[in-house]
């Protein structure tokens, strides 16, 4: 029964809106429609969002890389790895890292970035620094992302709800 009503309900609250504007508040046909009242001009220049609060990143995917399996020294491995995420910890205090964890593991897909820069040439650069990647643990499969620019304060959120490192 709740499977029926759902549509409608979801077509009710849509309508709502438009229903509660009287004819005479309405903007004229053409007219511009001013941003919604919180909108925060200062906040979206600071984080560079578009009109519609977006901005352009890279995705980076990174995927199981050929030397994976080479690579079975747990004391190298837990090397790689500590200095992997402390180059994500770099990157990230530097501005360029605006996102990162894992995957599932799925068709080889192990963990994503998102940097911050809308070049995929710029985005190579900073991600070759990695340590797993050199090392040929992970291979990096790159593509224009364009996502809410809310995205550029994920770090400064985490930072404060954050009670451990990892590894600790």
């Amino acid at each position: 029964m709740f499977d029926i009503l759902r549509p409608l309900a979801v077509a009710a609250l849509l309508a709502l809106p438009a229903a509660c504007v009287s004819a005479d508040e309405a903007p004229a046909a053409g007219a511009e429609t001013p941003p919604p009242a919180v909108y925060d001009a200062a906040l979206a220049e600071q984080l560079g969002a578009d009109d519609l609060g977006m901005r352009s990143y890279v995705l980076a995917i990174l995927k199981t890389g050929p030397q994976d399996a080479a690579i079975t020294d747990k004391d190298q491995r837990a090397e790689l790895f500590a200095g992997h995420f402390s180059n994500m910890g770099k990157l990230a205090e530097e501005g360029k890292l605006v996102l990162a964890g894992p995957l599932g593991g799925e068709d080889g897909r192990r963990g994503l970035f998102i940097l911050n820069t809308p070049d995929i040439a710029t985005a190579q650069e900073w991600v070759a620094t990695d340590p797993t990647i050199e090392a040929g643990i992970f291979t990096v499969d790159y593509s224009k992302y364009y996502g809410s620019a809310a995205l550029m304060q994920v770090n400064e959120v985490h930072a404060r709800i954050q009670k451990k490192g990892i590894g600790e």
